[in-house]
């Protein structure tokens, strides 16, 4: 069951500064007196969500103003990038909420702010920031991770923040917070302990990981774009992405990115996705899936710092 703060509490994610009335215990708490610019409090929003017109089961966009209906849980509302209102249902499991909260709201409040969000993990690796992007079990997570055992450091999970330079025009990817979200198989090969962690409610055998110590605090220029496809073959490979397939690449791999129309912004991620192929290479990484080829993880690893190193030369 949720429950409020006596206080609001101040916490640094995605670049933002955050006010929150509900703990976010996977976000870093800040100390000083820093003027938020992110609220998230307590609301009632269940006749809002009456009144919202046609709308699909879960989602509707009424004047600029995003809302996600989670049945029997919770009813959100993310207003101009600046609020977000959480109105939960009696008894609602408290995980969950944050999983959405941290998730599908911070989605559509920073394409608000103009920030556009890529539904992958992404790492550090020489300075750069390189993006790991897919479908939901491609495999990004656990790819993030393989670096984050190799000593590399974290940026983001689930949702890549990356930001356009109005001076520069440099793409720079944000750091969210630092935890990962991991299947059990996935934590046991990389050698870890499953039971050290706590469990997503929503899916038994995945888990919350904490990446404290490897966690980069810092936005990073973006080098790299990985598309992660997972493929019934013996081995892996890297192929290069060129011409108008990079765009339809971004498009398909923004976080909720049927949220980008709704809100009027066509144009705007068209220029964002322009601003990104023109300074980050693409490739699209084929996984192989099969069952033979066992747990890949660590020789992508290899394979993806190998290419970047004879890039760079």
């Amino acid at each position: 069951m949720i429950s409020t703060t006596e206080k609001r509490t101040v916490y640094k994610a995605f670049g933002l500064t955050i006010s929150s009335e509900i703990p976010l215990p996977e976000l870093i708490p800040l100390s000083g007196q820093e003027q938020p610019e992110i609220e998230i409090v307590i609301g009632d929003l269940s006749k809002d969500w009456e009144q919202a017109g046609p709308h699909t089961s879960y989602y509707a966009v009424v004047d600029k103003q995003v809302l996600f209906h989670i049945p029997h849980t919770v009813i959100f509302a993310v207003q101009e990038g600046k609020r977000i209102i959480v109105s939960p249902f009696p008894d609602a499991p408290f995980n969950m909420i944050r999983l959405y909260l941290l998730g599908t709201c911070m989605g559509a409040l920073l394409m608000q702010r103009h920030i556009l969000p890529l539904h992958g993990s992404a790492v550090v690796i020489e300075g750069k920031a390189y993006a790991f992007i897919g479908e939901s079990g491609a495999g990004k997570s656990t790819l993030a991770a393989a670096f984050v055992s190799q000593g590399y450091e974290l940026l983001s999970d689930d949702v890549i923040a990356v930001s356009i330079s109005e001076d520069t025009g440099t793409a720079s990817v944000i750091p969210s917070y630092p935890q990962q979200k991991l299947w059990q198989e996935s934590i046991e090969n990389l050698g870890m302990e499953a039971r050290k962690y706590t469990s997503l409610h929503y899916e038994a055998d995945k888990y919350a990981v904490p990446v404290s110590s490897r966690f980069c605090a810092d936005s990073i220029p973006l080098a790299g774009v990985f598309e992660l496809l997972p493929v019934d073959e013996e081995r892996s490979s890297i192929q290069p992405v060129v011409k108008l397939e990079r765009y339809a690449i971004l498009n398909l791999h923004t976080y909720r990115n049927f949220l980008v129309p709704l809100l009027g912004l066509m144009p705007w991620h068209f220029d964002v996705s322009c601003g990104i192929i023109r300074q980050a290479g693409m490739y699209r990484l084929h996984r192989s899936a099969s069952p033979s080829a066992g747990f890949s993880a660590q020789e992508l690893v290899s394979s993806i710092t190998n290419m970047i190193e004879k890039r760079s030369r």
